[in-house]
């Protein structure tokens, strides 16, 4: 994942993939913590009569029995009331009860009554429908931060559509709650919903005039794996790796962090056992180093090690009004950092430069402590010196190259095992299904709408495994059938290459997407090629991609006449002499191009060499030729990240890319463990 942000940026990612106590719907951003993940509660937290996915403004499904449950004493009596309906059920002997109710006519307001010694109202309930939003930070990414965001949010006053921001919570076992609240879209809480999640409803919303519920279930930086039982996962054998070491922190009763590095720190980080941080300790005897650097005066310039560094600057009193920041660098492979004992921050995504808030800095003496994990020979501090320093809120610049104190931690050569990954952001198997999935159900849904892939692509040809076994989990644990679950085609992103490529980690994901689609029942494929930025991973373009989901939706759940919902896909080819002819299904309103020229076509005859191919238009097929290719054998369309995709439909979709040829690609045998 390769990202050019500006320090704003940077910042705001690092909240995307910060799970602690962070939502989107909180205003004024928290800084990230190290662990970029959950550890376990302090104290168990009281089971609450109604579970808490159960709030005021909430949207009940409509068209089917919704089930609600909750705790109460066992053998307790429990009545739910709606609309002059009601059941009753029983708690167990475990506390929880369950019923099923048949919700009242589509609309509102409803207030739902839940009974047993005392009673919860729940006011202004909508019937209608409701989708769960999957995925990454992509899903996630609040409207504010889209284009055009904050002027949509201004106009966004729609009481109809609600969205419930399932906290983020990492678990080891099965968990019973989630915490969020549902809101309504009105200017204020759209800044913060989810980009995707708004412009899909907001369509849907428009053409059934359906209430629409959201349910936001995402997290940055996470892989489909996460969001997936070990139960479903076990059979796939390329995960027994993490599930055993899942397994033996689970029974240990470990910190839930959701990933392999910081339970790393807490076997091996001398540092951390004694509280190298601390602004009080003594350092005297440390020795002193040279940042960036640090390591050759160590002892370990080339090899795997673990480092602490350390040093004081003395600010003015008072502080320049305004946020501080600490910009570091690109560091290799993990840092953790430290303002006065704080952790303010870290990251184990090497290409991106740090920067993190500094509100923990304070006038007078500061002790700023790093740890840094460097696996590779020219790892650690890998920035120039200039690109060191704090950003004071006035913008003036404190450098921070120069005379530092270093200590080695951990000389972490072999035999010294290191971790199973690096990223300090929850990616273990199942983690985030206990966490966050498995506690919102079997609430009744429509379908589900996922966006992710990105963590994934280096194994983009394993997603063609692990998102259908996902999907057929999800479906297995809300039990209510083969529910609807539409998928977003990864967008352009990084720079586009001139000379066609043998393989690509996001084109071979996208392909894995696409074929999830086409065999998956009840799945549709929104292709968001003509999206993108090459610079920056979280696209700022979120309306098609929220539109396409909703047109799956309009066209094969909503069984809205006439709609288009997918751009030209691939029927067949005919090898033709000197050229190949592909024919489409999704033509509606014709074969056209948007750009000054009909690309990306590739093509290659048996030496497997591929070169761009000539197109034209003839009907609703394409004829594709090579002068340098005379015999063209296999042929493929927008076959990189950022690909010219410049063929569309006359209902204004993209084409999906395709491949024709099975050779093997960059992801084929890629594998994490």
């Amino acid at each position: 994942m390769i990202d050019r942000f500006t320090p704003a940026r940077i910042a705001f990612f690092l909240l995307l993939i910060t799970p602690a106590g962070i939502t989107f719907a909180q205003p004024t951003p928290a800084a990230a913590p190290a662990s970029a993940s959950v550890a376990a509660p302090a104290a168990v937290k009281a089971l609450p009569l109604v579970s808490p996915i159960f709030t005021d403004n909430m949207v009940l499904q409509r068209g089917k029995l919704n089930t609600i449950w909750g705790w109460a004493e066992p053998g307790s009596t429990v009545k739910v009331e709606i609309a002059g309906a009601t059941v009753s059920g029983v708690a167990g002997a475990d506390r929880r009860w369950q019923v099923k109710i048949k919700p009242p006519a589509v609309g509102g307001p409803y207030t739902v009554k839940i009974s047993a010694g005392t009673t919860v109202a729940l006011e202004n309930v909508l019937v209608g429908d409701v989708w769960i939003c999957g995925g990454q930070s992509n899903m996630g990414l609040p409207l504010r931060f889209t284009k055009n965001g904050e002027e949509e949010a201004k106009l966004a006053n729609y009481p109809e559509i609600r969205f419930f921001t399932v906290a983020g919570h990492v678990a080891y076992h099965s968990t019973d709650l989630v915490e969020g609240k549902w809101s309504a879209i009105t200017p204020e809480s759209a800044n913060w919903v989810s980009a995707v999640g708004y412009y899909f409803a907001r369509k849907v919303r428009q053409e059934t005039h359906v209430p629409i519920g959201l349910i936001l279930d995402n997290m940055g930086g996470t892989p489909a794996e996460a969001w997936t039982s070990a139960e479903a996962l076990r059979p796939l054998k390329d995960f027994d790796i993490p599930l055993a070491e899942l397994d033996k922190l689970s029974a240990a009763g470990a910190p839930e962090y959701g990933n392999y590095v910081m339970h790393w720190y807490d076997e091996y980080d001398k540092g951390l056992k004694e509280k190298w941080a601390d602004p009080a300790l003594d350092d005297s005897a440390w020795k002193t180093v040279q940042i960036p650097g640090g390591f050759t005066e160590l002892g370990v310039p080339s090899t795997p090690a673990l480092a602490w560094f350390r040093k004081e600057i003395v600010l003015t009193d008072p502080l320049p009004a305004g946020r501080s920041m600490i910009m570091l660098g690109v560091i290799e492979r993990m840092d953790t950092v430290y303002i006065n004992g704080k952790e303010v921050g870290a990251s184990a995504w090497v290409e991106n430069p740090r920067a993190y808030f500094g509100g923990a800095l304070k006038p007078g003496r500061n002790v700023i402590a790093i740890r840094v994990l460097k696996t590779k020979p020219d790892g650690g501090f890998m920035s120039k010196a200039e690109d060191l320093h704090i950003v004071l809120g006035d913008k003036s610049s404190i450098p921070l190259a120069g005379e530092w104190k270093g200590q080695l931690s951990l000389d972490a050569r072999p035999p010294q095992p290191l971790p199973i990954s690096y990223e300090n952001w929850p990616v273990m198997p199942a983690v985030l299904y206990e966490g966050m999935l498995k506690p919102v159900a079997p609430l009744s849904i429509a379908g589900a709408l996922w966006y992710q892939g990105e963590q994934n692509s280096p194994r983009g040809y394993q997603y063609r495994r692990i998102l259908p076994a996902m999907i057929a989990d999800w479906r297995k644990l809300f039990a209510q059938g083969d529910f609807p679950f539409y998928i977003v085609s990864l967008p352009a992103f990084k720079h586009r290459s001139p000379t066609p490529v043998e393989g690509d980690e996001w084109t071979e994901t996208r392909e894995s997407q696409a074929i999830t689609a086409a065999t998956v029942p009840n799945s549709c494929l929104a292709v968001t090629i003509d999206t993108g930025d090459p610079d920056n991973i979280h696209s700022p373009e979120k309306v098609q991609v929220g539109e396409r989901l909703a047109l799956c939706a309009l066209a094969k759940y909503y069984k809205e006449k006439d709609v288009v919902y997918a751009g030209p896909t691939l029927k067949s080819v005919e090898r033709l002499s000197g050229s190949i002819r592909i024919h489409y299904t999704h033509t509606d309103g014709g074969l056209i191009v948007k750009g000054d020229k009909l690309g990306e076509f590739a093509v290659a005859g048996e030496d497997h060499k591929w070169v761009w191919a000539d197109a034209r238009i003839e009907g609703d097929t394409i004829v594709v030729s090579s002068a340098s290719v005379p015999n063209p054998k296999e042929v493929r369309y927008a076959w990189q990240s950022n690909p010219l995709a410049t063929l569309y439909n006359g209902a204004g979709l993209p084409a999906v890319p395709f491949r024709t040829d099975n050779w093997p690609g960059l992801t084929d045998s890629a594998r994490p463990y």
